[in-house]
C-alpha cells in the first residue's frame, strides 16, 4: 500500500470562495468532529498524493461536511444542494466521474448530517465510497464493504497520566445527554447502581478520571450509532462496551473488536451486570492488554505515524480501490 496507491485530489485555488470548505484547515484539528480535517490535512501532505490522475487508484472529494455545516452561505438545509452541485462540476469539468460513474471516488464526513448530505446526488450515495463516522448498515445510505467506518476521535495529545498506575475500582461507566430510547432505557436501570457509574448532568470528577477508575466504559448510541467514547476508552486504557446495535465498527476489516471491546445489543441493557461479571479474570486482563496494543490506531498526528489513525483509514481504501485502472486524458 504504501509503495503503490496513489490519490488524486481535485484542485481549488485558495482564491476560490469556497477554499475554506475544499482546503484543509491550517491550523491543528480539534473538537468531536476532528477526524474529518484531521484526514484531509494529513492526506494532502502525504506521499500517497500524485498530481497526475493517470496513476491515481482513487479520486477525493474534498469537500468538508462539517466546516459546510457552519458556513453561513450554506449551512445544513443548503449542504444537499452544494454537494449536487459539486458533483455536476467536476463531472463537466473533468473525465474522472463519468468513467465508473463515481466508484474510484471518496469522501470523508464525521458529523451525521454527512449522511443526508447526498440526497440530492444519488451517485455518490450508491457508488463512491463514504468514509464516515455515521456507519450503521441499517440505514440504506451505508453499503457496508462499499463504505467504511471513519472513528470519531476527540484529539489528545501525549499520554494520559497514571495510566498503567491506575486502580480501576469500578466496574463500568458511561456520561452523556440522554437523547436516544437506548440512553434512556441505560439510565432507567443503572442509574442508582453502586457498580455501574451513569452519568447524565455535569460529572463532579473529572471525566479523565472516571475513565482511569473503571474497568469497562460504556458506548451507548445517542442520535447516531458513532460517539467519541470508544476513542475516550481506548486512550485511558478501558474496556469498550459498545452498545449501538447496527454499528459497522471502525477498522473491523483490520481488528478483531472481540480481542479488545465487549459488544452487546441493546435488548441486553438489563442484563448487563452479569454480562460483565461474567468475564473472567484472566479474559478481562486480555481484553486491557489488548486495549493498550490496539491504542495507536485511534491516535491522529499532524505527521503521521505508522498504524496510526491516518495509516488505517488508508489501508481501509487501500481494500477497496478498484482493480480495474482506466486510460484517461487530461482535461
Amino acid at each position: 500500500m504504501n509503495r503503490s496507491l496513489k490519490i488524486y485530489i481535485y484542485p481549488h485555488h485558495p482564491d476560490n470562495p469556497f477554499a475554506n470548505v475544499l482546503l484543509p484547515v491550517d491550523f491543528e484539528p480539534h473538537g468531536n468532529y476532528a477526524s474529518e480535517s484531521y484526514f484531509k490535512k494529513v492526506l494532502t501532505m502525504s506521499r500517497f498524493i500524485t498530481e497526475d490522475p493517470s496513476r491515481a487508484d482513487l479520486f477525493y472529494l474534498p469537500f468538508s461536511i462539517a466546516r459546510l455545516r457552519h458556513d453561513p452561505r450554506v449551512g445544513i438545509a443548503g449542504i444537499q444542494d452544494f454537494i449536487r452541485n459539486y458533483i455536476f462540476n467536476i463531472s463537466h469539468e473533468y473525465p474522472y466521474w463519468n468513467r465508473t460513474s463515481g466508484a474510484d471516488h471518496f469522501y470523508v464526513a464525521c458529523h451525521s448530517v454527512g449522511r443526508s448530505a447526498m440526497e440530492k446526488a444519488d451517485e455518490v450515495k450508491l457508488n463512491a465510497i463514504q468514509v464516515v463516522c455515521s456507519s450503521s448498515y441499517f440505514l440504506s445510505g451505508y453499503v457496508a464493504h462499499k463504505d467504511a467506518s471513519l472513528p470519531q476521535i476527540w484529539p489528545r495529545q501525549g499520554e494520559p497520566l497514571n495510566l498503567s498506575s491506575s486502580k480501576r475500582e469500578k466496574l463500568a461507566f458511561f456520561a452523556g445527554s440522554i437523547n436516544s430510547p437506548v440512553r434512556e432505557k441505560l439510565v432507567q436501570v443503572w442509574n442508582n447502581d453502586s457498580e455501574i457509574s451513569v452519568h447524565s448532568g455535569r460529572l463532579k470528577t473529572p471525566y479523565a478520571q472516571e475513565l482511569l477508575g473503571s474497568k469497562f466504559c460504556l458506548h451507548v448510541k445517542g442520535f447516531e450509532v458513532n460517539t467519541a467514547r470508544i476513542g475516550d476508552a481506548l486512550y485511558y486504557g478501558c474496556v469498550p462496551v459498545v452498545i449501538a446495535n447496527h454499528y459497522d465498527l471502525p477498522f473491523a476489516d483490520i481488528l478483531n473488536w472481540k480481542s479488545f471491546s465487549v459488544v452487546v445489543g441493546t435488548l441486553d441493557i438489563t442484563s448487563l451486570k452479569r454480562i460483565l461479571h461474567d468475564i473472567s479474570i484472566d479474559e478481562y486482563r486480555t481484553l486491557q492488554r489488548n486495549v493498550l496494543k490496539v491504542r495507536e490506531h485511534f491516535r491522529w498526528h499532524t505527521f503521521p505515524v505508522d498504524y496510526d489513525a491516518f495509516y488505517m483509514v488508508m489501508y481501509e481504501l487501500w481494500l477497496r480501490r478498484s482493480s480495474v485502472r482506466f486510460t484517461v486524458d487530461h482535461p
